[in-house]
């Protein structure tokens, strides 16, 4: 059985502030930025590819951990297309209550919902 360092492809220190830290920030500000330009979640989902290729080779390069790592680039990938789909669902939830405040209202962190009309809180009173 791989121990947790095989399975990430770099120590866990390295993991966490290279892969989670750096580019999990960057993958959120990715995540944003695609929302804000009212472009697709698949651009929020292939931007993390890239930058998870950015982090192998960070590892590789700055604390010679392995550069051709799959199981390593599989978890860093899905942790940077987690940081990167919840920028885009925080920015796009804004950007729906904000733009159309007369359609929707806030359902939670990541959703909105329908605004309900003063006419038809009136009635249910």
């Amino acid at each position: 059985m791989p121990d947790l360092e095989t399975i990430l492809g770099a120590p866990l220190p390295v993991f966490l502030g290279l892969t989670v830290v750096l580019a999990g920030t960057a993958a959120f500000l990715s995540g944003q930025s695609v929302a804000a330009s009212w472009k697709p979640i698949t651009l929020a989902l292939v931007y993390p590819l890239l930058l998870a290729l950015a982090s192998r080779f960070l590892t590789y390069a700055l604390f010679g951990g392995p550069l051709l790592s799959l199981s390593g680039y599989v978890v860093d990938a899905l942790v940077l297309m987690a940081f990167g789909v919840l920028g885009y669902r925080i920015t796009l939830a804004h950007k729906m209550v904000c733009q159309y405040p007369w359609l929707y209202e806030r359902a939670g962190l990541f959703t909105w919902r329908a605004a309900r009309t003063r006419e038809g809180a009136r009635e249910k009173a």
